[in-house]
């Protein structure tokens, strides 16, 4: 058995080797090693498929061979039990990933034509990026992140793996992206493996990279990969598609980047979680893109990816996959997604409107750049943040984050009648916070 196992993880880094050097040079000791089973009870089960007698799965039928179900459960679903209680494959519904796959080039233009894996799905992006954590870094691994992000990269790529974060300041000097600063820790130390993560729009700041900006950063990238050193890209599109301003760059990165160099892996990692309103349903989707990466290659990638998700959840949940199948093909659910998008957008104009109305509000904090998402940051003048936060909390009744020395404020969350409020708060808060 351990030899058919050995086999199995040789079978697909042989793939990659031939198909996409860089990928496999990228991957940790846990990402060489892992597989999905091609054998074993879940192939044994996939044969067994359609036979009068199937005593290999691992759920219990009822006499006529649907799911056995409760009727208490099936009265607050509204799809067929098959496709709500049964397990979905390891690396997501088959009909999903392809759907997902489809509407990438439509949300993103830059993708037609262009060379790119099936979606692995998964228990949304956290469970994403973790499954990238354990495919490609090692422990002392350096991970290239701005200043200014999720706290939760912490805990995965840190704490559950042992890599640690190395961040440069999110902003130049112009109020822009650093790239100059992404550029310098790509050139620090020996040529070979960089990983780099990227969120856009930004968590926490609400920033996303100008039209201008993207294929600057595109440049920078292609010229590391060109100097030898072998790039990973993750590219974290929780918020994806809410950009709200002109010169914002519309599409993800994935689009330059999942062709740009052979030397550089690009790996999106979104979902419908922000983008569809659905928080609570737990998908997201894995994406590989290579400049000359095979289709064998990618294959590869897939596999692995879906052993990963087999070894600690074993597969996303089958109602979530459906309820946005269900979803997607519904007429109705363009109309619907837009008139959402309109009313964030609306509330991020509100935020502009207010900060220019009031330039007292400068004596006191001023707003990082922001153009898109969910949130949007300020930097206190005078103030400690936690101690600002603690005000608003117990005078106000007004919950904000503190974090990375700075306020972050979710207008996403807030009633457009309530953002005059929110912001006249902190302003009061901050002067009653001065030591």
């Amino acid at each position: 058995m351990k030899e058919q196992i050995a086999s199995q993880a040789e079978t697909l880094n042989a793939a990659l080797s031939a198909g996409c050097p860089a990928a496999l040079q990228l991957l940790s000791a846990r990402g060489r090693g892992i597989y999905f089973p091609s054998a074993g009870i879940l192939a044994q089960s996939a044969e067994a498929q359609g036979k009068p007698i199937n005593a290999t799965i691992g759920i219990a039928l009822e006499e006529d061979g649907g799911p056995m179900a409760l009727p208490s459960v099936l009265r607050g679903i509204a799809v067929p039990p098959q496709s709500a209680l049964t397990y979905a494959p390891s690396p997501g519904r088959p009909d999903l990933r392809r759907e997902w796959k489809d509407r990438m080039p439509r949300k993103n233009p830059g993708l037609e034509g262009k060379s790119f894996s099936l979606p692995v799905v998964t228990c949304a992006l956290t469970h994403g990026l973790s499954v990238c954590a354990y495919l490609f870094c090692d422990p002392g691994d350096a991970v290239l992140t701005p200043d200014l992000f999720w706290e939760n990269y912490e805990l995965i790529f840190e704490r559950a793996c042992g890599a640690r974060l190395e961040s440069f300041p999110l902003f130049d000097g112009a109020g822009g992206f650093n790239l100059a600063g992404l550029e310098r820790r790509l050139a620090a130390g020996p040529v070979g493996k960089k990983i780099v993560i990227l969120n856009f729009p930004n968590n926490p700041t609400g920033y996303t990279l100008t039209r201008a900006e993207a294929p600057a950063l595109a440049a920078v990238l292609r010229a590391a990969a060109g100097r030898g050193n072998r790039i990973l890209v993750l590219i974290d599109d929780a918020y994806f598609g809410l950009v709200f301003e002109p010169d914002v760059y519309p599409e993800s990165v994935f689009s330059l980047l999942c062709d740009l160099h052979p030397n550089l892996l690009a790996v999106k990692l979104d979902g419908p979680t922000k983008e569809d309103y659905v928080w609570g349903l737990r998908v997201g989707f894995v994406t590989y893109g290579a400049a000359g990466c095979t289709a064998a290659a990618f294959a590869a990638l897939e596999a692995k990816t879906a052993g990963v998700v087999r070894g600690s959840l074993s597969n996303a949940p089958n109602l979530s996959q459906s309820l946005l199948l269900a979803a997607y093909k519904d007429p109705a659910y363009e109309s619907e997604k837009r008139a959402k998008f309109d009313l964030l957008r609306a509330r991020y104009r509100a935020v502009r409107a207010l900060l220019d109305a009031h330039p007292e509000y400068g004596e006191e904090f001023r707003a990082l750049p922001f153009n898109s998402g969910y949130f949007m940051c300020v930097r206190l003048r005078r103030a400690d943040p936690e101690r600002v936060r603690r005000r608003l909390l117990d005078a106000y009744g007004t919950g904000v984050i503190a974090m990375h020395g700075v306020v972050r404020l979710a207008f996403s969350a807030v009633p457009l009648a309530r953002l005059p409020e929110l912001f006249d708060n902190l302003y009061r808060a901050a002067r009653e916070s001065v030591a």
